[in-house]
């Protein structure tokens, strides 16, 4: 699986705060890093269970994966 496909961009990547693949793609593109996304969306603020799977896609991002 990509985890930046963009067929996944529905998927809700934070339970906690109903943040969306989409959505981290959308900041990131913005310029806005780990903290930033955590203080747009509440996203890892909650359980932090996402902290990893939103890491992980950042640096998929980072690296120009697509």
């Amino acid at each position: 699986m990509n985890i930046l496909d963009p067929e996944l961009a529905d998927e809700i990547i934070c339970p906690c705060s109903g943040t969306t693949r989409g959505n981290i793609v959308e900041l990131h593109a913005q310029g806005k890093d780990l903290d930033g996304i955590s203080r747009w969306t509440g996203a890892v603020s909650g359980c932090g269970g996402c902290e990893w799977d939103i890491a992980e896609m950042l640096k998929a991002l980072n690296e120009g994966q697509n």
